[in-house]
């Protein structure tokens, strides 16, 4: 605990803040509410659920910090977990058919990755119009595929990915920890992490200094079409079973964990601490919110208010740091 609280110290302020308030939050929830909160099946059931769209929120990040953004992320999970589908069922639904199932899919988010980067850098065309035209295409697909209702017959097998644990741990906590340590060490340690995060920040100076910014561009979106697709894995195991509507109010969710984990909505920004710490603070609260039976749509309009405030007070901060540097000049 103490290795962790010094982290935290040499780490920013919108991080501590975040730790602090998980913190609050599971304490006032353990009083208020102890033999619900506290109990085996709802922290397990807390860890079968955020992984889903923790791991999509790390693909909005990754395109966030290179200054744009993936609306499409919700339709490349739902269109890559029915692509996998199809293929362990035509394999004849077998344990056998669930690695080419899995193989499948991630080739499926690795492609819709790429055909967003392709649009979005070699065509210029902006992020947000691709993405969200992208997210109508992928889910359209989708639903040409099933022709409406889920795709079942699933091996049983399947179903423990998302549902399974081990030694009391949910596979799928464990899953996106190894999500999380990789897109840390690709930041972080690697040339790729380094050009993302000065592309982001300035395109035309990056494009100056020698950076590729569409390999860049390019590889950004093709590893979070791979993130979708795993989060679209993950949507496929829990229900066993494939819909192009699984997750519709992922979208929101993943922006708001994003932008309240610390990333730049300009670009060049992020850390996974931060987003990693948002998702359980949202996960925390969306727990709290089941315990005290408020309805689904109460908590998606109560998301919608926080990212809208989060982003006013990022704004105001923004312009004061603005006007202090200006003064300063002066």
């Amino acid at each position: 605990m103490k290795n962790i609280i010094l982290r935290l110290k040499t780490s920013d302020k919108n991080t501590m803040a975040l730790f602090f308030i998980a913190v609050f939050i599971f304490i006032v929830m353990g009083i208020l509410s102890p033999k619900q909160f506290l109990s085996l099946t709802n922290l397990q059931g807390m860890g079968i659920q955020f992984p889903e769209f923790g791991i999509l929120s790390f693909g909005m990040m990754l395109a966030m910090i290179s200054g744009g953004i993936d609306l499409s992320l919700v339709g490349i999970a739902n269109l890559s977990g029915i692509v996998g589908t199809v293929v362990m069922l035509r394999m004849g639904g077998g344990i056998e058919s669930i690695p080419f199932g899995i193989l499948a899919a991630l080739l499926t988010g690795l492609l819709c990755g790429i055909f967003n980067g392709i649009l979005i850098g070699y065509l210029k065309i902006p992020p947000m119009l691709v993405t969200l035209c992208g997210l109508q295409l992928f889910t359209g697909l989708g639903l040409a595929i099933t022709k409406g209702p889920a795709l079942t017959g699933l091996p049983e097998e399947f179903g423990n990915i998302a549902n399974g644990t081990i030694l009391g741990i949910p596979i799928t906590v464990i899953l996106f920890v190894i999500v999380a340590i990789v897109i840390s060490y690709l930041l972080k340690s690697t040339v790729y992490g380094q050009h993302l995060s000065f592309k982001g920040t300035n395109e035309i100076a990056s494009r100056y200094s020698g950076i590729n910014n569409l390999k860049v561009i390019i590889i950004t979106y093709g590893i979070s079409g791979i993130l979708g697709s795993i989060s679209g894995i993950l949507m496929a195991s829990h229900y066993n079973s494939a819909k192009s509507d699984y997750g519709t109010s992922f979208t929101l969710l993943s922006l708001l964990i994003v932008v309240l984990g610390g990333t730049n909505p300009d670009g060049g920004k992020g850390k996974v601490i931060g987003v990693t710490l948002s998702v359980i603070v949202l996960q925390l609260v969306s727990s709290a919110f089941n315990i005290m039976r408020v309805n689904s749509f109460v908590k998606t309009f109560v998301w919608g208010l926080i990212l809208i405030f989060i982003m006013v007070i990022t704004s105001l901060i923004d312009n004061k740091h603005t006007q202090r540097k200006v003064k300063k000049q002066c």
